[in-house]
């Protein structure tokens, strides 16, 4: 008995510790970060987040593109990889043959493990010369003249820039938010869709009314796996998204984001204002990415306050 109290001491002491130490990397991360960009909030104030300059030879900096590329790109990319997630995630445990499972499986988990970089790469020399010369351009002649799109996908056909970023994300995310879905979805007891055929329900409405709303925590937990991975995501954007510190109307044109932006110029900042507006951007994404995270936690509270 002495001996399995010793165990469940150290067992206590060691998972206790193992919790603390995560505490205090992220203090410790927080910490670095407010130190590291003082200077540059002390500096432009609030000026930082609502100017569009960034101009190292002057000195002036300013946090505003790489805050509206991040968004954007992410917006993008969630577009267009919830509903394809969602879709592999119903044909694989609803519709898909036994025989096929395992390849498709497989081929989605594989995309999980190829290098952002490989991305990037491809998104370089293979879907942005294409999107410029078989997409974009009839996507800019479609929509000339009607509102709103019209500005939106305005411009020259460069191949790479926000919307080209926005799909290569899409590409990135696909997988974990298919994996998560897919692994949530097999949870549904069998017996509740059973029941559900029993009483005369096709397979959407068993999806719609059975699986969906059973799932909806895991299903929204997946979504913002993505959506995180989209915010950080760094190389496979740098390559692709034109690194212009600008604001378009048109997600045609190159941007930049946060994490592109301090990839490309970290190594360039001599000046202790330029790195301290570097790590300022790093900052931004920190609360960017804390503040999906309570809108996520918000939203799940507010599913279980109405489930009872």
């Amino acid at each position: 008995m002495r001996r399995h109290t010793l165990w469940d001491a150290a067992l206590r002491i060691g998972t206790r510790a193992a919790a603390i130490t995560v505490l205090l990397l992220l203090a410790g991360v927080i910490v670095t970060l407010f130190k590291g960009s003082w200077l540059a909030f002390s500096t432009f104030g609030p000026g930082f987040l609502s100017t569009e300059t960034w101009n190292p030879v002057k000195e002036e900096f300013g946090a505003l593109a790489p805050i509206y590329g991040t968004i954007v790109t992410s917006i993008i990319a969630m577009a267009i990889g919830i509903p394809i997630s969602l879709g592999i995630a119903i044909f694989l445990t609803e519709l898909c043959p036994p025989s096929f499972k395992r390849s498709i499986s497989t081929a989605i988990e594989l995309l999980a493990g190829i290098p952002s970089i490989i991305y990037g790469i491809w998104g370089l020399f293979v879907l942005a010369p294409f999107l410029q010369a078989h997409v974009q351009p009839v996507v800019i002649a479609a929509f000339a003249g009607v509102p709103f799109l019209g500005a939106m996908f305005a411009g020259p056909p460069y191949g790479i820039g926000v919307f080209t970023a926005g799909i290569i994300l899409s590409i990135m995310v696909l997988p974990y938010i298919t994996s998560v879905t897919r692994d949530v979805f097999e949870t549904v007891p069998p017996v509740l869709k059973e029941s559900a055929y029993g009483l005369g329900c096709t397979t959407w409405e068993v999806v719609t009314k059975v699986v969906l709303p059973f799932t909806r925590t895991g299903v929204i937990g997946g979504v913002m796996l993505g959506l995180g991975r989209a915010l950080g995501e760094t190389m496979a954007v740098t390559f692709v998204i034109g690194n212009a510190h600008r604001i378009s109307g048109s997600i045609l044109a190159p941007g930049t984001t946060i994490s592109a932006s301090i990839a490309n110029e970290f190594t360039e900042a001599e000046t202790a204002l330029y790195s301290s507006s570097l790590i300022a951007l790093g900052l931004l994404l920190f609360v960017i990415t804390f503040i999906v995270l309570a809108i996520a936690r918000f939203m799940l509270y507010r599913l279980k306050q109405k489930a009872g």
